[in-house]
């Protein structure tokens, strides 16, 4: 039996174990996000929250350590720092992990290493997506396609803000209890500037949505006539238009259903000419109507 075991072996020696270790380490907080296989991942950031709690310590025997672990020490600094700084309030919890699917080649498990609360956050912004596409899903059917593509969905920071009044497992609100849990969650401590940044990027979301349908209309056959033109929103039709499975609120059809539509073989050149180019998106009648 083993005791006292705290890092996997990776197959190699402990030097060269914990200089790549070390080198992981230092690459999360130049670039804030790294990729890198899930269990490589795991031991990277037991070892990163331990160097930001060497600098929310703050002292010389803190600032000695962190600066023989990390390879370069100019990103020591920014551990006492920027990083500290940012995580003063925080208890602990400075990294997330993303799962990524395997690696193509030899099949291993892939991952995303990222500190929280960084710029490109990736929970902050899917979360900011599924608020947009939340409070557009609620409108869809209730109001005039012609209303909701011209006015859009006003009050969203309101919304926000007493949707995070609200229990997660309420079910009368206007997001889905998983939004609503990973919008408490990523913004538990980044205070009145995180809410405003993510009513802005909800707000841009939300005027994609709405100018996806618009896309559709004017990419089909009968309105690729006007392919040329700018739409009513001020934007090509073609910048806009839905990739393969992807669908629009309101949707019926499944992304995997919708990607079948437009991953398909053709049939030969003879018969492809009399067809209809396949898009891949769900023409609901509720946006046909605009």
């Amino acid at each position: 039996m083993k005791h006292g075991v705290a890092f996997r072996k990776f197959s190699r020696t402990s030097s060269h174990r914990m200089l790549m270790l070390r080198n992981l380490v230092t690459s999360l907080f130049e670039h804030e996000q790294i990729k890198t296989t899930l269990p490589k991942a795991r031991d990277t950031a037991r070892l990163a929250e331990k160097m930001i709690t060497l600098g929310k310590k703050g002292d010389l025997p803190a600032y000695r350590k962190a600066n023989g672990f990390i390879l370069k020490p100019s990103f020591v600094p920014k551990v006492f720092g920027e990083y500290a700084k940012r995580y003063a309030g925080r208890p602990g919890g400075y990294t997330r992990i993303h799962k990524y699917g395997n690696r193509q080649g030899d099949n291993a498990p892939h991952a995303v290493l990222e500190l929280v609360d960084n710029p490109r956050d990736i929970r902050y912004e899917m979360t900011a997506r599924s608020v947009g596409w939340d409070l557009i899903s609620k409108r869809v059917g209730r109001t005039p396609g012609k209303d909701l593509v011209s006015k859009g969905v006003a009050d969203v920071e309101n919304i926000i803000k007493k949707e995070r009044k609200r229990e997660p497992t309420d079910e009368s609100g206007v997001l889905r209890q998983r939004t609503r849990w990973n919008l408490e969650k990523v913004l538990r401590y980044r205070g009145k500037e995180g809410v405003k940044d993510l009513v802005h990027k909800a707000e841009s979301h939300i005027d994609t949505l709405l100018a996806k349908p618009v896309a559709i209309r004017d990419t089909t056959s009968w309105g690729r006539a006007e392919k040329e033109k700018e739409s009513w929103v001020g934007f090509k039709a073609e910048t806009f238009a839905p990739k393969p499975g992807e669908t629009v609120p309101g949707g019926i059809r499944s992304p995997l259903h919708l990607a079948k539509g437009t991953l398909a073989k053709q049939p030969g050149p003879m018969l492809r000419l009399h067809q209809r180019k396949k898009l891949g998106v769900d023409r609901s009648e509720f946006w046909t109507k605009l």
